[in-house]
């Protein structure tokens, strides 16, 4: 006889568990978004006059999030590292020179190892900017501008991990990094110079550097007879044919579906300008590999390719998606 074990239903109490933990931490977010004031501002304005770079420094997990916060502003524009507190006690606070700007984050603001650095930037008159939970304490107190994160509840049930805490700091140094790069007019172009590889390298490349140029362009008048544009469609194979007028200008594009709707005991013998797609779809040659990839499926009926014309609409190069997909984008 054979008896069944009934397996106890954790995935309730899990769930539970889980959506307790997010809804804490979303409520400390809220939080410190409204409690965001000038002392956030002054921040910034210390952050973008500094002519040297940002020294991000924390212990423990406070130390992982300032690695984070670190490598964030390095990657939008603002030259930062980070400095373990307990080796900048032997020897690397001699990486902390005239014109930088020192960001410390403890949450109890009394994080012995911390006490070296901060006296370094008294010394040496550096800016220090404090994210901590106690107001009144030695970090607050010695900080030029002390960023004080709200009251709440960490999200561990003993209230002992640090969990909400350091959510909060994480957000907080994503806001600086934004605010910082918003003030400093950094941009997609500015962006893509410090991401160059993967996936988010591909997206910001221009479409100028995936496009195929030159001779390398299915083109035709619209008198050109459709045998000989079929020839050409086929030698170039991109899958269409643009048409250009006599001024050199993109007025039409020829496709495989334009082809199926002509088709006919007389289409060798009729003009590309007869059965041509007026006013397709185009690029310009900056626009980025993005911008290329959703004006492809922008509608209802998605494109493969795109002609890259010049602003008077003069073809330059043409893209097709498998461009994309060889760069990593699509």
């Amino acid at each position: 006889m054979s008896h069944s074990i009934t397996q106890p239903d954790t995935d309730s109490a899990d769930l539970q568990v889980a959506r307790n933990v997010l809804n804490t931490e979303a409520a400390g977010l809220l939080a410190l978004a409204a409690s965001l004031g000038g002392r956030f501002g002054q921040a910034i304005d210390r952050l973008a006059s500094a002519t040297g770079r940002v020294v991000v420094s924390g212990m423990g997990k406070s130390g992982h999030v300032g690695r984070k916060i670190a490598a964030t502003l390095a990657s939008t524009g603002a030259p930062a590292l980070f400095v373990h507190p307990a080796e900048a006690s032997h020897g690397d606070l001699g990486m902390i020179v005239a014109g930088d700007v020192v960001l410390a984050l403890s949450n109890s603001g009394e994080t012995a190892e911390l006490a070296d650095l901060v006296a370094h930037t008294r010394r040496f008159g550096l800016p220090l900017i404090a994210i901590t939970a106690q107001p009144d304490s030695a970090l607050a107190r010695a900080a030029d501008v002390a960023l004080i994160l709200p009251k709440a509840a960490e999200a561990c049930p003993m209230g002992l991990a640090p969990t909400t805490s350091t959510t909060m700091q994480l957000a907080l140094g994503d806001a600086i990094a934004v605010a910082l790069l918003t003030r400093r007019g950094f941009t997609a172009a500015d962006f893509r110079q410090f991401h160059p590889g993967g996936r988010l390298g591909a997206r910001l490349r221009r479409v100028r550097e995936v496009m195929h140029a030159g001779t390398e362009m299915p083109l035709a008048s619209p008198d050109t007879p459709m045998a000989t544009a079929l020839v050409r469609m086929t030698e170039k194979r991109f899958g269409c044919l643009g048409v250009v007028d006599g001024n050199g200008v993109l007025c039409g594009i020829v496709t495989d579906g334009d082809l199926r709707r002509a088709m006919g005991p007389d289409l060798l013998s009729r003009r590309t300008g007869d059965i041509m797609t007026a006013s397709p779809r185009t690029i310009g040659p900056d626009a980025l590999a993005a911008e290329a990839l959703h004006a492809m499926n922008a509608s209802e009926r998605p494109v493969t390719t795109l002609f890259v014309v010049d602003p008077a609409g003069r073809p330059l190069g043409i893209l097709h998606v498998h461009d994309l997909l060889r760069a990593g984008l699509a």
